[in-house]
């Protein structure tokens, strides 16, 4: 399974990665800024995102909003959302009919 991780805090990014690969996981990309992974994403096509909620400027939903653009994207990964906050309305976001973005010729 390939995987793309995507959290700010380098101990749980390095270690997410460490663990994963332990388990087979190919991680095929780790970044640290919510604006970094929809090109992760486009240049190596994961199975699975795992995106960490609270991301920078602010540390608020930026790694929500990041997950929702690559749900929109042709082939879009499945996502895992990690946080240590509850927030509901972050879910509700991410599990709305997605509709892909229109192919441009």
């Amino acid at each position: 399974m390939r995987v793309v991780i995507a959290d700010d805090d380098t101990l749980i990014r390095e270690g997410l990665a460490a663990l994963l690969a332990a388990e087979g996981c190919d991680v095929v990309a780790a970044v640290a800024h919510p604006d970094e992974l929809p090109a992760a994403v486009a240049a190596h096509r994961p199975d699975v995102a795992v995106v960490d909620v609270r991301m920078p400027p602010t540390h608020t939903d930026e790694g929500i909003r990041a997950a929702v653009r690559i749900r929109r994207s042709a082939r879009p990964p499945a996502v895992l959302i990690l946080s240590a906050h509850a927030e509901p309305s972050f879910a509700t976001d991410l599990l709305a009919p997605v509709r892909p973005a229109s192919a441009t010729c």
